[in-house]
């Protein structure tokens, strides 16, 4: 099955969380960063989730913000330091690929926020992305 969505890292579950409804899942991409998921108990179970599962971590491109630092007094859980490679600029949007640890993800922001960071390629940013915007699939 082909996708739309650019961002699919790599990685091993390290953590099941499990909570009424939803779960949190803690995954070792493979340049050793941590990400999480929030997903489903439903899911969990439909993958077969568990410490050691090999999985993919997907986030579609709107949903990757970007920093120019680590942001400190949020609730985002996944602030992957990252350095930028490309910037492709429109009228309204710009894509802003960055290089992680374990990976690539491409950013889909404003063209102003990109102005506006300074965002060129070699620049140094963080990707915050939300845990609730990660989605997992068995690798």
């Amino acid at each position: 099955m082909s996708l739309s969505i650019r961002n699919q890292l790599p990685g091993t579950v390290i953590s099941v969380t499990p909570g009424e409804v939803m779960a949190t899942v803690k995954v070792r991409l493979g340049g050793g960063q941590e990400i999480t998921a929030a997903v489903t108990l439903e899911a969990v179970e439909d993958l077969g989730l568990a410490a050691g599962s090999t999985v993919r971590a997907l986030v579609k491109s709107t949903e990757v913000s970007l920093a120019t630092g680590p942001v400190d007094g949020v609730s985002i859980r996944n602030q992957l330091p990252g350095t930028v490679t490309d910037v492709a600029v429109g009228g309204a949007m710009a894509r802003v690929k960055v290089t992680v640890a374990g990976g690539e993800l491409t950013s889909a922001i404003t063209k102003d926020a990109a102005t506006e960071l300074g965002l060129t390629a070699g620049a140094q940013v963080v990707a915050l992305i939300k845990s609730t915007e990660v989605s997992l699939s068995n690798a």
